[in-house]
């Protein structure tokens, strides 16, 4: 019979809803009968015994909350009888011990890659269009026009009109009823199988509302995140517009690449406005340059690379009742998978980190990755505080209308994302992975902030876990959107590439959804599969400006 509750870990004083319980509803669960005081939707959890005021609420295994009056058995958790609360940590011994999984099934598969001069393997193969301030922004959109679809690279629409192929017929004579008769509508595959640079996967122009103005780390921040994404393995090349005046100069661009990649040698064309002829002579030679560039950068083929050359962003959002059931644990595993067959791994959104930091300290394979860690969340959370906030305020309505009631329940489910691996490194933002392993990197948990800082300290991949649903997606780091639950994915199939849901049903484990969506992965690295998101041009990019952002 299929189960209809969860005890999430053997610890936990809450029961989680497989489906939607009526109040007075009696609930059987590991030989115990629940007489519901009230309706429990699906996703919610309700007490597994009498609660105190004041008594502590463990999920995960983990606290997270404490109770703000009676909470009777069978009662559902809501903000109104729990609030958040999370268990004290220090760097004291660690416990770095791993049972790494079978990888027999994956250690000699390889995925077709680009191939860097700097030893790194790229997903994909992009050439970059990057203003270094606001100001640039509008010479980035009229340079975006003049070349996405010309080129065939616009991958954000269904069809087009082939209004070049009429004007040709006509100018060659062509009577009116061949004028009528011809196919005018190009598909969006139409349009990428007529790409001038085959080998080149597209042109990404970012905009930002950076580069002056605020105070000068925002500027040296930004100009450190744009070096991660100019240096990527995904991209050949860039183009980058520089006002001329503004705090983020070239200069700063040029110093923060040499110190991720002093060998760096893609090509990179820096162009000052207010050193140029005219605006229209800048775009001109904007165009020209970054022509020439596509050039070069369609010399580059994929070849078989090894899994080593992964590298995994593990991002959540939109999250629900489920995620931490379903998608995130076999995000978990396949991050487990990856840091066995010696790739990396990179798990974010520090807020989300908030009640397991004790287990994160214990597995960081150094003492100074531990204190670094602890450092970073102490202070994150007080200058949270300082603001009038704190991680506390993280869960947002959707959350909580889906079951994540505290910020310590919506981050000891975000947490499994990183699965049981050894910490291997702590990063700041901007801060780049380098050995194999999993790495902590500050972000905060906005999603399209933490992918941005993903990508830019140098994930070639990205899973983001979803139970409400999200068009979220990457420049240049291929965005695989998993469900928590079925639903979703019926609902949103436009947008989930893979459902966790499964795992819920019973249908899957935890380990045959994460091998699954491993398998996934390697077709998307190798360009057999796009992305819901590639496919709709989702390409969200939103620079940290290292201030109070939950």
């Amino acid at each position: 019979m299929k189960n209809t509750a969860l005890k999430v870990h053997p610890s936990d004083n809450v029961i989680v809803a497989l489906r939607d319980f009526a109040a007075g509803e009696e609930v059987v669960f590991q030989d115990h009968r629940f007489q519901l005081q009230e309706a429990i939707p699906t996703k919610h959890k309700f007490a597994e015994r009498d609660f105190a005021q004041g008594d502590i609420i463990t999920m995960y295994g983990v606290t997270v909350g404490k109770a703000l009056l009676p909470i009777p058995r069978g009662a559902r958790i809501t903000t109104t009888n729990l609030a958040h609360a999370s268990n004290a940590y220090e760097v004291g011994k660690r416990q770095t011990d791993w049972n790494a999984p079978d990888i027999s099934k994956f250690k000699d598969q390889t995925f077709q890659g680009y191939l860097r001069a700097d030893g790194a393997v790229g997903t994909r193969n992009y050439w970059l269009v990057i203003p270094l301030v606001f100001c640039e922004n509008r010479n980035i959109k009229v340079i975006r026009e003049a070349m996405l679809e010309s080129l065939g690279y616009a991958t954000d629409r269904d069809f087009s009109v082939d209004m070049a192929g009429l004007i040709q017929q006509y100018q060659n004579g062509a009577t009116a009823d061949t004028i009528l008769a011809t196919e005018v509508i190009k598909t969006g595959s139409d349009i990428q199988r007529n790409r001038l640079f085959p080998n080149v996967d597209g042109i990404k122009f970012l905009t930002h509302e950076g580069g002056c103005g605020g105070i000068r780390q925002d500027s040296e921040t930004l100009c450190r995140l744009l070096a991660g994404y100019i240096t990527h393995p995904n991209v050949a090349g860039a183009t980058i517009l520089s006002l001329g005046c503004q705090n983020a100069q070239i200069s700063l661009l040029e110093s923060a690449i040499a110190e991720i990649k002093p060998t760096f040698d893609k090509p990179l064309y820096l162009l000052e406005q207010q050193a140029s002829k005219s605006e229209r002579d800048f775009i001109a030679q904007a165009v020209k340059k970054t022509f020439t560039g596509l050039m070069e950068a369609n010399k580059t083929t994929r070849q078989p690379a090894g899994l080593h050359h992964l590298s995994l962003g593990l991002e959540c959002g939109g999250s629900d009742g489920f995620s931490g059931i379903s998608a995130n644990p076999a995000l978990g595993y396949t991050s487990d998978l990856l840091v066995a067959l010696k790739a990396k791994t990179i798990l974010s959104e520090f807020p989300e980190l908030n009640g397991v930091e004790q287990e994160m300290i214990n597995r960081c394979l150094t003492e100074e990755s531990a204190k670094k860690f602890a450092h970073i969340m102490a202070t994150y959370a007080q200058r949270a505080e300082e603001v009038g906030s704190g991680f506390d305020m993280n869960p947002s309505p959707g959350n909580i209308k889906d079951g994540l009631i505290t910020d310590a329940m919506k981050s000891a489910g975000a947490a499994k994302k990183g699965g049981t691996s050894p910490v291997v490194g702590v990063l700041d933002y901007t801060e780049q992975v380098s050995d194999p392993g999993l790495y902590l990197l500050c972000t905060p948990g906005n999603d399209v902030e933490s992918t941005t800082g993903l990508a830019g300290s140098g994930a070639n991949l990205i899973v983001f876990t979803t139970g409400l649903g999200t068009p979220t997606g990457n420049p240049i780091a291929p965005t695989v959107k998993m469900s928590s639950n079925t639903a979703l994915a019926n609902r949103m199939a436009d947008l989930i590439d893979i459902n966790a849901g499964t795992v819920i049903s019973g249908e899957d484990t935890i380990e045959s959804k994460g091998e699954e969506l491993l398998e996934l992965l390697i077709k998307v690295a190798s360009g057999e599969v796009l992305t819901k998101a590639e496919r709709l041009g989702q390409d969200d990019f939103i620079p940290w400006k290292r201030g109070v952002s939950l």
